[in-house]
């Protein structure tokens, strides 16, 4: 059996500037449960990433991470909040 991923279309969704705010904060909160995970299975900075001694470059806060790192997490969360919405959802402040 071959997996074919099937991700919900986003491709006609435009977050609205409040929302698009959210995918900074979620994209940080993402990277913070990710080193927590990972901190908590015994991982620690090191400048390479080492499995074996479980050491990991981005293990650091958020801010300090390269603008290609955080990418990753931002785009997670931009299309999480795209498929919320594509999916008939709102999603307003409280």
């Amino acid at each position: 059996m071959v997996y074919e991923p099937k991700p919900i279309d986003v491709s006609a969704i435009v977050l609205s500037g409040d929302l698009s705010k959210l995918t900074e904060r979620l994209a940080e909160n993402a990277h913070d449960n990710w080193a927590a995970r990972r901190m908590g299975e015994g991982w620690t900075y090191g400048p390479q990433r080492d499995d074996a001694a479980k050491k990991h470059p981005d293990l650091i806060p958020y801010a300090d991470l390269p603008d290609s790192e955080k990418e990753y997490d931002r785009d997670t969360a931009m299309k999480t909040l795209q498929a919320i919405v594509a999916l008939g959802y709102t999603i307003e402040k409280a």
